[in-house]
């Protein structure tokens, strides 16, 4: 029995279904570790997270084992031994599992029991509960390792501290979202105290597809004190120091090692999960770079600033695609947004486009013909993005997207949109924000990324002369808040009313609104998720659906 251990925390990203990949930046960070005793990785840091139906794919779950056999092979030389996520197909069932691998054998395992089937999350789909765990024996110290929906149901550290564990070193892959870190901290302060056990709580980082991870691993005590709060959004290497109390401390175990991160604030947590997002997106999925329709509105700009911090001036291509209703000042600011980040700007007017349609289809009119140049200018950038292997970047908020504001087939098409789960008025925050702070680690300029212009001027999808969003629309202020309760609280259109003290009508005609553009947000490209209820993997509503809550 020892009274001290060197634990290794390893707070990395993944990439799905690299088996190859993730196991060699394993190996990596086991090299890095070297005088520690464990390293601890994420979950599932062997397939990545989330796998979603690959894990159904026998030949997935067969090459995951065999590369997860290499890895325990692979302890057999001097360092640390490792607590490797990955899958076990037993029995005819796959299970999320994480290995003890030590001198180049299995010494220990446990099988994740709480499977999470909300949200982002639809592990009962895949996986099999796993038994009651129970503590993993190494060194002589019985360690409890449960796997992240473990411990957000209290029966799991119940049952390891009852049956002996002396500490808890906890493999998340959880998800970004507003909010969380206070969450996650009160939640772990709970299980620890309940247990009466010191807690390690470690996640990956990196962006998967519409979710991003934000890292922000840290150490608890039973007592309820924060010793260790690693970094957010970056991967690190943290070596924890552990002893056996003395009398004073009744006996138990503590975490020497002292650390602090100071976690990012709103917006500034927002910002950057969609930077990350954005980054691993393009690059994960061997994109040049991105193009983008620069508009001029603060939309665009927000998106080309994002883009740019992401991947570099060099990687963004903003065209502004003036029609005759554009206005110069549009004009001047989306030039003046692009000179401002140092990327590529080009003027390709669609009047001729328009003129052509106009010809063809002689009696358009209203909507239709608005429509016509939104979708023109669609085709001209997936033009220049099929030349150039450019990725389309999308630039509709939530806001836009909840109330069906966006033309289909035309400025909701594309390959990603950072701002999909962002309401207008976060789109003006991260705005005003972004113009006077440069995030630590970014790739764009320092000062100002867009004109003051563009933030104070009335929001313009400019489609007919004099247009201006809230001839269609409430002041944003205020939709906002009637969207955020309809969407993100699920309240009643009565709820909704009294909450805001909008009128009953108004509440109505969103709700109307809202669900009408189902099939629309069915057809909108991925985007980051940061809220609570974004659309597409956490609100899966019917699209044809005649239930509405509004009073009868």
């Amino acid at each position: 029995m020892t009274d001290r251990l060197t634990i290794a925390l390893a707070q990395m990203s993944q990439r799905v279904g690299d088996l190859e990949g993730n196991a060699a930046a394993m190996l990596a960070m086991r090299e890095r570790a070297a005088g520690a005793d464990l390293l601890l990785c994420p979950e599932l840091q062997l397939t990545g997270y989330p796998p979603e139906d690959l894990v159904l794919k026998p030949e997935f779950v067969r090459r995951t084992m065999e590369a997860a056999e290499r890895l325990v092979d692979a302890t057999a030389s001097p360092g640390p031994a490792m607590l490797i996520g990955t899958i076990i197909h037993e029995g005819g069932a796959n299970y999320n599992a994480v290995l003890l691998a030590d001198g180049g054998k299995v010494a220990g395992r446990t099988l994740k029991r709480e499977l999470p089937n909300y949200g982002t999350f639809d592990e009962k789909r895949i996986f099999a509960h796993g038994p009651m765990p129970e503590p993993i024996e190494f060194r002589g110290v019985r360690i409890g390792v449960p796997i992240c929906e473990d411990i957000w149901q209290e029966p799991v550290c119940a049952h390891l501290a009852e049956a002996g564990a002396e500490m808890l070193l906890v493999p998340n892959g959880s998800p970004y979202e507003l909010d969380k870190d206070d969450l996650r901290q009160r939640m772990v302060r709970s299980r620890s105290a309940i247990a009466g056990l010191p807690l390690a709580y470690l996640n990956r980082v990196g962006g998967q597809d519409e979710i991003v991870f934000d890292g922000s691993s840290f150490v608890i005590h039973p007592d309820g004190e924060l010793v260790v709060q690693m970094c957010d959004w970056e991967e690190q290497l943290l070596l924890t120091q552990w002893e056996r109390g003395g009398d004073g401390e009744g006996g138990g175990w503590r975490c020497r090692t002292r650390a602090e991160h100071k976690l990012d604030p709103f917006p500034e947590d927002v910002y950057r999960a969609m930077v990350v997002a954005l980054r691993d997106y393009v690059t994960d999925n061997g994109f040049p770079g991105v193009i983008l329709g620069l508009s001029g509105g603060i939309d665009s700009a927000l998106s080309a600033a994002v883009a740019v911090d992401a991947l570099g001036p060099g990687k963004v291509w903003g065209v502004m695609l003036p029609s005759r209703y554009t206005s110069q000042e549009s004009l001047e600011d989306a030039r003046e947004c692009a000179r401002l980040l140092g990327c590529r700007h080009d003027v390709v007017p669609i009047v001729p486009a328009v003129a052509a349609l106009d010809s063809m289809l002689p009696d358009l009119a209203g909507q239709a013909a608005e429509n016509v140049q939104a979708r023109l200018r669609m085709v001209t950038l997936m033009a220049l993005s099929n030349a150039h292997g450019h990725m389309l970047l999308t630039t509709g908020n939530k806001s836009e997207m909840s109330v069906g504001y966006a033309t289909l087939y035309g400025d909701m098409a594309g390959g990603y949109s950072v701002l999909k789960d962002a309401y207008k008025t976060t789109v003006f925050a991260l705005s005003r924000w972004r113009n006077r702070v440069k995030p630590e680690g970014v790739l764009g300029p320092a000062g100002p990324v867009m004109p003051a212009r563009v933030i104070s001027k009335p929001p313009s999808a400019e489609l007919r002369p004099g247009q201006k969003d809230e001839d269609s629309l409430p002041p944003y202020s205020l939709l906002d808040r009637i969207l955020e309760r309809l969407v993100d609280k699920e309240m009643s259109v009565k709820e909704v009313a009294l909450a805001t003290g909008a009128e009953i009508a108004l509440v109505a005609d969103i709700e109307t609104r809202l669900l009408r553009a189902e099939y629309k947000r069915r057809q909108a490209p991925p985007g980051v998720k940061i809220g609570s209820r974004n659309f597409g993997r956490d609100r899966r509503y019917p699209i044809t659906n005649f239930f509405h809550t509004r009073p009868r």
